[in-house]
């Protein structure tokens, strides 16, 4: 179980950090500069190594639930089943944002809209920091 711990924290890390660059590193300079291709750019670079690493993580995450619980158990009213929930919670919003993100924003992405893209990668960052919270809970016993 620790080696999936690992992998599973591994594509938590590309996942988190690719976003983090994205969030504080390139999109307020291509805000100021008004700059698409910067954000066209990382997409093309981390998109390589950042889905793989997200579906990394949905594996080792959906396998550690089942050693966490059975999976008839994850709709009960236990503290892991609450995380479980609110880790597929998480996952079905990131699916949700990354359909829409490629499918709607970044073939329509101009200048003029770049500001509404700032505002979803700033929702998707939040969505990554909010699993590893999530997941320390696991560790530590309640999300608080």
């Amino acid at each position: 179980m620790r080696i999936l711990l690992y992998f599973h924290l591994l594509g938590a890390s590309v996942w988190i950090g690719g976003h983090l660059v994205l969030a504080l590193g390139i999109l307020p300079g291509a805000l100021r500069r008004r700059d698409v291709q910067a954000i066209r750019n990382f997409e093309q670079v981390f998109e390589k190594i950042g889905l793989p690493a997200l579906l990394l993580q949905v594996i080792s995450g959906l396998w550690l639930a089942t050693q966490w619980l059975p999976h008839a158990l994850w709709l009960g009213d236990s503290p892991q089943a609450g995380l479980i929930q609110a880790k597929l919670g998480l996952l079905a919003l990131t699916a949700a944002l990354g359909v829409h993100a490629r499918l709607v924003l970044i073939p329509r992405l101009s200048a003029e809209r770049l500001p509404v893209l700032g505002w979803h990668i700033a929702l998707i960052t939040l969505s990554a920091l909010a699993f590893a919270w999530v997941g320390s809970a696991f560790r530590f016993g309640g999300l608080l």
